[in-house]
């Protein structure tokens, strides 16, 4: 049976604009963590939503993105409910999944790295010519027709931001967090309410930048890299 007290430990309301990011990190992992464990039903959807401070709506999302990573499956009526699955083999033979402490590298990298360079972006006189490179960066992301595409065009779309504050370290750095980044979306399911919010925030970055708003630039990218360090941290171990 699970520990009420552990369950008060992981499960925390949801404050800000993330709310489903949010929802999915610590659902799943207070399941990776064995808080919940598998075979075991998680709590009713009224305790859930009411301890996490969301809407049942923003709760079932998150359950279904759990349920896409193979976390849970659901049943319904009388005597249904969500149950944790056990571990499913993810990963290609012959690799392993990074472990967490590798993860929460990249993920504490990237938050330094891509705010400071959409803050730089903004700062950057821009030519006519990196202007539309940030603009069709957009145009492509809203028309990428499948996941593999999309993550293309948003990995594009992030370094070109990085691309014209001018610097070639800071283009290379970017370069590099962008690669392992798409290694691991890759391996998580493609969320529609995630890319949502994504494409939302895509547009109020490259906004600000052409407006050269710095501060607003850096506080949105800094919310879109925490709301992807939110999944990752939730469906990946």
């Amino acid at each position: 049976m699970m520990d009420s007290l552990l369950v008060d430990a992981a499960l925390h309301p949801v404050r800000g604009q993330m709310a489903f990011e949010s929802c999915v990190e610590q659902l799943g992992s207070a399941i990776q963590l064995g808080i919940f464990r598998v075979g075991e039903k998680l709590p009713g959807e009224r305790e859930l939503a009411e301890r996490l401070n969301v809407s049942r709506a923003t709760l079932r999302e998150a359950i279904s993105a759990l349920r896409a990573a193979g976390l849970v499956s659901t049943t319904r009526g009388r005597g249904g409910g969500t149950v944790v699955e056990p571990p499913k083999q993810a990963w290609p033979a012959g690799q392993h999944p990074p472990r967490r402490a590798e993860i929460d590298d990249l993920i504490i990298f990237r938050s330094v790295i891509e705010p400071g360079a959409a803050h730089r972006a903004a700062l950057t006189d821009l030519t006519d010519e990196q202007r539309q490179l940030l603009e069709n960066g957009l145009v492509e992301v809203d028309a990428a027709e499948t996941p593999a595409d999309y993550r293309q065009a948003d990995a594009r779309l992030h370094l070109a931001i990085s691309t014209v504050c001018g610097s070639d370290e800071l283009a290379h750095a970017c370069s590099g967090v962008q690669a392992k980044i798409h290694q691991l979306l890759a391996e998580i399911p493609f969320l529609k309410k995630n890319i949502e919010h994504a494409d939302a925030e895509h547009r109020e970055i490259v906004a600000a930048i052409l407006d050269g708003d710095a501060e607003r630039a850096r506080r949105v990218m800094a919310a879109h890299c925490d709301a992807t360090a939110a999944l990752l941290k939730g469906l990946l171990k």
